[in-house]
């Protein structure tokens, strides 16, 4: 089996970004990361995320509340936050503690700089096919990885574990607008092993962790670990059991090292282009 490292396709996602950045004369793409309160996997992800978009050349700033804060107060300094010319691309850290309308923040976030692909607008524009769209990061990085490894979508049977406006739903279209033909399970799936192994292309996105053994995947299957969990023993796993499946799987993303690194990439390659369209460039992402 081969395994799929998500370090090769960032390097070629921070290729094109880099391209982008170039163009931009002089202006240098700045990112504001959104987080309200300590939680773990927030501090984790706003990490990588810093260090990334340093790695690639570009701005970040970090924009931090208090866990406890007004749902009226977060709203003004958000709208500031929205407001800032200097700022190019946002990313909210979710879920927003439960005093916050999480709805509203969605609705009132500018689509231009909506690089995690959260607002309606945006939503829209992938269920629709729209290329000037931003996606969720997550969703798009899972067909970054298959592009850069040369695998073709077009035709193939493609089974996707986890129904999430964050990964499911905008991964449909995603490969759907591929020309892949996408079957989405959830709990009440019937069958689901069955249903797992008719993919050729299998991803994982139900956050459960080590749900996915060798009984779900069928021969020769290309599997997809969207999945950060912690085991049983405090160690960071997918949804996957990576070792189950390394005698039926052609290839497979590793939980670390695989589709996580790539959703920071092109996190990076969305805050480049959110640069390039407020310059008065062509809106395009994906």
């Amino acid at each position: 089996m081969i395994t799929l490292k998500g370090s090769e396709v960032s390097a070629k996602i921070k290729e094109q970004v880099q391209e982008l950045a170039g163009s931009l004369e002089g202006t240098i793409p700045r990112l504001a990361i959104v987080r309200v309160g300590e939680r773990p996997d927030d501090l984790s992800y706003e990490r990588g995320a810093v260090k990334k978009m340093r790695a690639f050349g570009l701005e970040v700033q970090s924009c931090v509340f208090p866990q406890d804060i007004a749902n009226e107060e977060f709203k003004e300094r958000f709208r500031e936050i929205n407001d800032d010319p200097q700022i190019h691309g946002i990313l909210v850290l979710r879920p927003l503690p439960r005093q916050i309308c999480e709805k509203t923040i969605e609705e009132m976030i500018c689509p231009d700089k909506d690089v995690d692909g959260i607002s309606p607008v945006n939503i829209a524009k992938v269920f629709s096919g729209d290329p000037s769209g931003f996606a969720p990061c997550t969703a798009e990085a899972v067909v970054e990885v298959l592009k850069a490894n040369d695998i073709e979508m077009a035709g193939k049977r493609a089974v996707i574990v986890g129904r999430s406006m964050v990964v499911g739903k905008p991964l449909a279209m995603l490969l759907m607008k591929e020309n892949a033909t996408v079957t989405v399970c959830h709990t009440r799936t019937k069958d689901l092993s069955g249903t797992c192994r008719e993919g050729e292309i299998l991803v994982a996105a139900a956050g459960r962790a080590k749900m996915i053994n060798s009984d779900h995947v069928g021969p020769g299957a290309i599997v997809i670990d969207v999945g950060i969990n912690v085991d049983e023993n405090g160690k960071l796993c997918g949804d996957v059991d990576f070792d189950s499946i390394q005698e039926k799987a052609s290839m497979a993303t590793p939980v670390p090292g695989g589709v996580g690194a790539v959703t920071t990439a092109v996190l990076a390659k969305h805050l480049a282009q959110a640069a390039g369209y407020k310059q008065g460039g062509e809106h395009v992402s994906g």
